[in-house]
């Protein structure tokens, strides 16, 4: 009898992207239990199939000590991305299930979509396009990315691929706070270290690139965004919990801040009736910064091979963040 793998990335996703992994995954022995559709897989869908299963390539769906308990024969999580605050670390590693991410591997598309969010929120990119195609000729000035303070928010693989990219736009200077600065790597890029309340009084653009943590949580609020520039742009590329999107709301809605742009939210996929959509100027994605055809290929046949090692060889995987 085969091993059984659920993939439990969105069903589109799969079946248009996901071959490279799929073949290897088959090749290798397995039988693939596919999430059939194109919402995120709930609690109760994977305890259904939770006691076949020996790995899972994964997206951004709950995985609770709950869930640990339905799966016995679990080996291995393997994420499509970086981030796992939607696992239950301590409960994977109290049920000997290893947890391994793709840092590092999606870096550059992140970065990139970041300089879009920043670009696009500069020249009030989608009002233009939306007034374009409605047949109006309308001239919304924007501000140019020449000249300003750039503030990263982190300092890990994201922010400085950022860092590095943004050296072309002939910045007044880039600046980043860190709990563990990478002086080094601060010194090759021109990036100027300083504290987190210097960061957000001195940039015109401040871009986050920080974990969702306890610490974290909520760490762009009422209080920190009234330290902003009114003409400042915020960028949020990391996790929706890092920013109060209630304080958010009211400080663009006040002009407390100029203009937003937001991959990821508190709630997601967030409520259509999120107050945000309501206002021109922030602009919005899917949390889809990382998703690229290249990158998801390369992340996709990386997951699937990290489970073929922990189950078939017992290798001890790159990337594992509970051990």
């Amino acid at each position: 009898m085969k091993e059984k793998v659920l993939v439990s990335v969105p069903k589109s996703i799969f079946d248009q992207y996901m071959s490279n992994s799929r073949d290897l995954l088959e090749r290798e022995g397995f039988e693939i239990i596919q999430h059939q559709s194109d919402s995120l897989m709930s609690v109760e869908g994977i305890k259904a199939i939770g006691s076949d299963i020996v790995g899972a390539v994964i997206g951004c769906e709950e995985w609770s000590r709950e869930v640990f308990e339905a799966c016995p024969r679990l080996q291995v999580l393997a994420r499509l991305g970086i981030g796992v605050d939607h696992i239950d670390l301590e409960a994977a590693k109290a049920h000997s299930v290893k947890v391994v991410n793709a840092k590092g591997m999606n870096s550059a598309t992140v970065a990139e979509m970041t300089i879009l969010l920043a670009l696009s929120a500069s020249r009030n990119f989608v009002r233009l396009d939306r007034s374009t195609r409605d047949g109006k000729w309308v001239h919304n000035f924007g501000t140019s990315l020449y000249d300003k303070v750039y503030g990263l928010v982190g300092f890990g693989n994201i922010a400085q691929h950022v860092a590095k990219m943004m050296q072309g736009f002939q910045l007044k200077k880039i600046i980043a706070f860190d709990l563990y600065p990478n002086y080094e790597a601060a010194q090759r890029l021109g990036v100027e270290f300083v504290d987190l309340h210097t960061l957000l009084q001195q940039s015109d653009i401040v871009s986050l690139h920080i974990p969702s943590t306890a610490q974290t949580h909520h760490l762009i609020n009422a209080e920190t965004l009234k330290e902003m520039k009114k003409s400042a742009i915020l960028i949020n590329v990391a996790r929706g919990a890092i920013v109060d999107e209630k304080a958010l709301h009211r400080a663009l809605e006040n002009k407390e801040i100029r203009a937003a742009g937001v991959d990821v939210y508190e709630q997601e996929p967030p409520e259509k009736s999120n107050p945000l959509f309501s206002l021109e100027n922030i602009d919005f994605s899917p949390h889809q910064a990382a998703d690229t055809l290249e990158t998801l290929d390369s992340i996709s046949l990386y997951a699937a091979s990290v489970v073929v090692d922990v189950v078939k060889h017992q290798k001890i995987p790159e990337n594992w963040v509970n051990p």
